[in-house]
């Protein structure tokens, strides 16, 4: 039995198979070709130090692609397809996933409270009106913050650590229980439910809930239930030193020019490694691949299974990638939010090409994917330099009109 599943991981951990002709999978070649050929002159000039792409379609990746330097110091280094990269806000939907998880189990439920799993979030204050930052009007809200609002941002939580450990992001110095005992204790935006917005304390909150309820700590967890069955064996919330030069250095740009990000302890500084780190960032906090991020991509694709390896049932998957939000108004026109994917929700906002329904996420360094049922697509964009929404776009619309069909 022991040799059976050393085998299957061995199969799962296999180099990626890129075909030798694009156009068996209904993708232009030639078009693909473009891809690699844009993103090196984005480099020459002098945006990014370098990128990694994937495309692939109904099931087989047609084109994994390096372009530029993994640091603008060292020319001599190429970046190379194995490249490992801060996916940052990527790893949210991760966390999503895991959660779904153990609602299969029947030890989670979307209609939860989150109070019956972390009793710190009970009593809870709504903002009412304020003025300034001097004064503030508080009440109870309507009803307790759920699990489903957790994924959906719609909990009324800020987007960011409150006063007193607004330096997490950086610091990593607090426990996962820590930093979230804190956060439930500050007062709600609004009620919750009522409104969208981009919660990073949220998404902590649904992570801490995944210790409580498992008994193992976030990073095993994700480990256990995610990473190890699919055979993701690049990807990490705290790499092994013996990576670390496979992960390239990060970027910001400065009056048009590309610098070295030595101003976030993410980026080139303290924490870049997480040496020491004791807060496992859920929000933004895990390293990959291209390609380990494809078939985490090609399970949800296909409805929640990868050769043979079931992580979620089909009727998760559809759950995760429906919009759970309705009109509200969410990180742009046409878009909306399920379970922690932004979902296209109509022709306004699609990036060029995709399909309505096509579901996906960002990172704060550039990294990006879409998953575009309709099309059977997936394109994996990954970049290390904050922002990075040109290279994005341009990717992302000679990806979609690569397609044939």
């Amino acid at each position: 039995m022991l040799a059976a599943l050393l085998c299957v991981s061995g199969l799962l951990a296999a180099p990626p198979p890129v075909v030798t002709d694009p156009a068996k999978t209904g993708l232009d070649p030639q078009r693909l070709a473009r891809i690699p050929a844009r993103m090196k002159a984005f480099a020459d000039q002098g945006t990014i130090a370098g990128s990694v792409t994937l495309v692939a379609r109904h099931g087989v990746v047609a084109a994994l692609d390096a372009a530029g330097f993994t640091d603008l110091d060292k020319k001599d280094t190429p970046m190379k397809t194995d490249a490992i990269f801060q996916i940052h806000s990527m790893t949210k939907p991760v966390v999503a996933i895991a959660a779904m998880t153990l609602v299969e189990e029947g030890r989670l439920a979307l209609t939860d409270p989150v109070e019956k799993y972390l009793p710190e979030f009970r009593s809870m204050w709504v903002i009412e009106s304020h003025d300034g930052e001097k004064t503030r009007a508080l009440r109870r809200p309507l009803r307790p913050i759920t699990v489903r609002d957790l994924m959906t941002h719609t909990s009324g939580m800020s987007t960011n650590p409150p006063p007193g450990i607004g330096e997490l992001h950086g610091a990593l110095h607090k426990t996962l229980a820590e930093a979230v005992l804190v956060i439930s204790q500050q007062p709600l935006e609004f009620e919750p439910g009522s409104k969208w917005l981009y919660s990073n304390g949220g998404i902590a909150a649904l992570a801490r809930i995944l210790e409580v309820v498992s008994g193992m700590p976030f990073e095993k967890f994700l480990q256990v239930r995610v990473f190890d069955p699919l055979g993701m064996k690049d990807t990490y919330i705290y790499p092994p030193k013996e990576k670390y030069s496979r992960i390239p250095t990060a970027y910001i740009l400065q009056n048009a020019k590309t610098v070295k990000y030595t101003a976030d302890p993410l980026g080139e500084g303290a924490m870049k490694y997480r040496i020491g780190a004791k807060y496992p960032l859920p929000e933004g906090g895990i390293y990959s691949t291209a390609y380990d991020l494809y078939v985490l991509y090609q399970m949800m694709l296909n409805r929640g299974q990868y050769q043979g390896v079931r992580i979620l049932s089909p009727a998760s998957v559809d759950s995760m990638t429906q919009v759970h939000t309705g009109d509200l108004a969410t990180n742009g026109p046409g878009m909306g939010y399920g379970l922690a994917w932004a979902v296209v929700r109509d022709a306004a906002g699609t990036l060029p090409g995709v399909s309505v329904g096509t579901y996906g996420h960002g990172g704060r360094y550039g990294t990006y994917c879409f998953i575009d049922p309709k099309k059977d697509m997936i394109g994996v964009f990954m970049i290390q330099r904050e922002g990075g929404s040109d290279e994005r776009n341009a990717f992302v619309g000679m990806a979609t009109g690569a397609a044939l069909d």
